[in-house]
This record gives structure tokens, C-alpha cells and sequence, in this order.
């Protein structure tokens, strides 16, 4: 069968994975020969702090990568195949190797995150004005763009709607994988000029984290681990994925930011066990349904990534100054004297990850117990999460802040120490991040400044020297977000 180009570059960003690639099977099915590159670009890096898990997760995961790839084309008979890895400013490498490998077109997967289109747009241009091609896939969703749409022709705000829509559509041409394997034999050997090794972290700039010990596996088949584990205890994901003590999430998020791990697969996954009865399954689908969701909120709504779904909320009056400045770092640094609210800040801060019951918590207090933007909040977790993903994120804080699409109502406030009380019971979570209270027990440890001074002594904590006392009162700051929110009551 004849192929439509005799050379072709697949390109790849946040789909680490050969299995079921989009872009990869049709780049394989277009060409003759087939070259694969990752750049590790500039643009982001440098933005970055030096020790970053995100970067060493990509780091392991693209060398994993390349093993796939050579693994792919070793069934051929063909060597040397693998991953040509670049550093340098991704709008100006990629076309400057697709050009020095005489290449007809570049193929790769959707990045719907206005940066990404910025830079596509680049890329695609500097690619036209040397007769190249650029072709680009869906992958790192299920359905994306305008492809789920109301009776009206527009994109949904509200989730339920959403859902039931998406439940309706998907079958099974939406979840079939693509057979990568089945064309692996376009792929071509890489030139000695870029034969090398997916390069250290130094390399480029970068010092080694603490992944390791954290036990957090890369690539795809640190993926493939995880959610065989996950799909052993899927049916009780309903009833255990609010307790942050409790073997409950997936722990998948950082592979589906980083595209270790199809998506399609995951889904069918839960779609047919919910089928079978599944509560746990179902649930879990509902999640993976909510990231579709965000994603297309962005895709069609760019807006959000710099202000409220509903502009009315930009007219709310956040804490400046001084003042403000103090109590964020304080939150950053899990010293508000909330024992949940710290002892997940020291989650995100010790591992980049937080349990999702616990960004809602902390989101919450941030913005409706201390009064700051939620912005400020989107952005620490930005940087701190190790699957930070712009949509969810951005779905996430505007929910808390009730300025995002189909979000909380602006007076639903959580207590953190109700929050603390019913999804951390025994404290077996704050007493892992706060060994300094783990001689509390009871409602001591949820609310310190409530014990006695006696229990106080006996667990060797002095408020305001070794634990803090709180920053806000609750029933305090929970009449001033009423209040601080009146313009928006008052124009709904």
C-alpha cells in the first residue's frame, strides 16, 4: 500500500507512551519512515525551579520511551531506532530538525492550553515556509473541543448535562485503541548526529528530586502498574476516595498529565465495570468525565485561564497588602494553625501531590477563610503539583472560589475542622505530616487551641512556639466572605 509521505516526524509532548498513541498510529500508517523527537523546551523550563519531580518524571518516562521505540522497530529487524531528545526553544527546534531531516510532515496529539496553541501556531508556520506539513490528533481526552455540544449548538457550563451527554455519546469507536504495533515497521533509524542517550537531568539544568524515595513510578510502565493495581479496588473507589489515610485515589493523575497511560483504555475500563454494576467504577468514570469537561471549558472559554467563568466575580474585593502576603505564606506553608489545612499543605510541599478531598479543603480555606484571589492559590499548585494539568487546575480553584462554571455556591463554605473531623476521624493523616501533634487525640487534635492545657503539656505542644495558634477564627471569616461576596449576590 502506497503512503502518503515518504518522511514523516512524530513529535511528542504529553503522550510519553507508543500503546495506543493517536498521533504515533497515524504517523506510522502516513509514512514511509518514521523519526521521533521530545523537546525539552526552554520555553517552560526556565520558568522552573531547578529540582522540579515534574521534570525528572518526564526525564524517566522519556527514557522509557525511547525503550519502547526500540523495542517496536527491534521486531523489524530494524536498529538504532529510538527517540531523538532536543533542548533548546521548541518553536525554533522543531522545524530546524524537521528541516535538516528533509521531512514532509510532523505529526502530534492536541495541547488545547493557550501556551501550547501559541506555540503550535509558531511551529505550523515555520513548517509551511518550508513546504511541510502539520498534522495533530486528539489523544489526551475522550471527547474534546465542540465535539460534546447542547441541543442549542454550544458548549456546555454545567457538568450533569455534560455528563449525561457524554454518557450518551461514547461508544465503542471513541475507546478503540490505536494499533500502534500493527505499522511499527515504518519506524526509521535515527541518524548518528542524533543518536544519543535521553540526556541526565544536569544535562540540561536540572538536579535530581526525591521521586525516587517517593516510590513514584514513570513512564508507561509505571502507569500500567499503578492502574492494574487501581482496577483491583476500583469498586470501592466510592466509598474510600474522600479519606486521605485510606488507599483510595488511582494515584494516576501525574501519568494521565504526562500521557503515560491512555486515556481510552482507562476509560472502558471503568465504563464497562460500572456497566456490571460497578459504584466504585462509576464514580471513578465521573472523574475521568469531569477532566473532559475542564478541558473543553478551556478549549472554548480561554478566558478562565486568567479570570472568572463569571465576570461578576472579578468585581469581589480579595485581602491585599502586607496583611494578605502573610496569611498566604502562612497557608503555603501549612502554619494556619488548622491541623487538615496543614498537614495537606505539607503533602503537596513534601511530594507535589494532595489528595482531592484536600484541595478542596485547602482551596476553600484559602479563598473564603483567608479572602485571598483564588489566583494566587491556581498558581501554587501550578508549581507544585506534580500533575499539574491547566484546565483541572483552573476547573478546581474557580469551583472553590464559586466563580468557575457550575461551581459551589459562593456560601458554601467548608469548616476545616468539621472537614477534619469527618474525613480524618483518627488523625492518622495529620499525624503523618504533624508528627508535632501526634500525642493529641480526639477533637484536640482537630481543633489544638480547644484543648485543655493540660493535654497540651502532656503532648509536649505549646501554641504559638512548636504548632500555631489559628490565623483566622472560622465563624469570623465566614461572615466577612459573605459579606466580601455581596456584589455577586446582589447582580444574581
Amino acid at each position: 500500500m502506497s503512503k502518503q509521505y515518504d518522511t514523516g516526524l512524530m513529535w511528542f509532548r504529553r503522550d510519553l507512551r507508543c500503546q495506543d498513541n493517536a498521533a504515533l498510529y497515524h504517523a506510522l500508517k502516513a509514512c514511509r519512515q518514521i523519526f521521533c523527537v521530545f523537546v525539552l523546551d526552554s520555553d517552560i523550563l526556565d520558568a522552573l525551579p531547578r529540582a522540579d519531580r515534574r521534570i525528572e518524571f518526564i526525564r524517566e518516562s522519556l527514557v522509557d520511551l525511547a525503550g519502547q521505540l526500540q523495542q517496536l522497530a527491534s521486531h523489524h529487524g530494524i536498529a538504532e531506532a529510538g527517540l531523538v531528545t532536543l533542548h533548546g526553544r521548541a518553536g525554533q527546534a522543531l522545524p530546524e530538525l524537521a528541516r535538516a531531516l528533509s521531512i514532509n510532515a510532523v505529526f502530534a496529539n492536541h495541547d488545547d492550553e493557550p501556551q501550547s496553541l501559541a506555540r503550535d501556531q509558531q511551529v505550523v508556520e515555520a513548517l509551511a515556509a518550508s513546504g511541510m506539513a502539520f498534522h495533530s490528533f486528539k489523544d489526551h481526552v475522550i471527547f474534546e473541543r465542540q465535539e460534546v455540544l447542547t441541543q442549542t449548538g454550544k458548549p456546555y457550563s454545567v457538568f450533569t448535562p455534560y455528563k449525561n451527554a457524554w454518557l450518551k455519546k461514547v461508544d465503542a469507536f471513541y475507546l478503540r485503541a490505536y494499533p500502534v504495533e500493527n505499522h511499527s515497521a515504518a519506524l526509521a533509524p535515527v541518524p548518528a548526529a542524533w543518536r544519543a542517550a535521553v540526556p541526565e537531568l544536569a544535562a540540561f539544568g536540572f538536579e535530581s528530586t526525591n521521586l525516587a524515595a517517593l516510590k513514584i513510578p514513570a513512564g508507561s510502565a509505571g502507569g500500567r502498574l499503578l492502574f492494574d493495581e487501581f482496577v483491583s479496588r476500583m469498586d470501592q473507589y466510592h466509598a474510600t476516595r474522600n479519606f486521605p489515610a485510606v488507599k483510595g485515589p488511582s494515584y494516576l493523575g501525574v501519568h494521565l498529565r504526562f500521557g503515560t497511560i491512555s486515556i481510552r483504555e482507562l476509560a472502558a475500563t471503568a465504563l464497562r465495570m460500572q456497566q456490571g454494576g460497578s459504584e466504585g467504577a462509576a464514580v471513578w468514570l465521573s472523574e475521568l468525565i469531569w477532566r473532559d469537561f475542564y478541558a473543553q471549558i478551556l478549549s472554548n472559554f480561554p478566558r478562565v485561564a486568567t479570570a472568572s467563568f463569571k465576570p461578576e466575580y472579578d468585581a469581589i474585593q480579595w485581602e491585599q497588602g502586607p496583611h494578605a502576603h502573610a496569611l498566604f505564606q502562612a497557608w503555603c506553608e501549612g502554619r494556619t494553625g488548622y491541623p487538615l489545612v496543614d498537614a495537606a499543605m505539607a503533602q503537596i510541599n513534601q511530594t507535589g501531590y494532595m489528595h482531592n478531598r484536600l484541595r478542596m479543603v485547602t482551596a476553600c480555606f484559602l479563598i473564603k477563610d483567608l479572602g485571598i484571589d483564588w489566583r494566587w492559590g491556581e498558581a501554587y499548585f501550578a508549581r507544585h503539583l506534580n500533575d499539574f494539568d491547566l484546565s483541572a487546575n483552573n476547573g478546581g480553584w474557580q469551583w472553590a472560589s464559586s466563580s468557575g462554571c457550575d461551581a459551589q455556591p459562593y456560601f458554601r463554605i467548608f469548616n476545616p475542622v468539621t472537614q477534619s473531623e469527618k474525613f480524618d476521624a483518627g488523625g492518622k493523616f495529620i499525624r503523618k505530616y504533624l508528627p508535632q501533634l501526634a500525642g493529641l487525640t480526639g477533637a484536640s487534635l482537630h481543633s489544638p487551641w480547644l484543648a485543655r492545657p493540660v493535654e497540651l503539656a502532656a503532648a509536649g505542644i505549646e501554641l504559638g512556639r512548636n504548632y500555631p495558634l489559628p490565623v483566622v477564627k472560622h465563624d469570623e471569616a465566614r461572615a466577612l466572605t459573605l459579606l466580601r461576596y455581596a456584589p455577586v449576590k446582589k447582580s444574581t
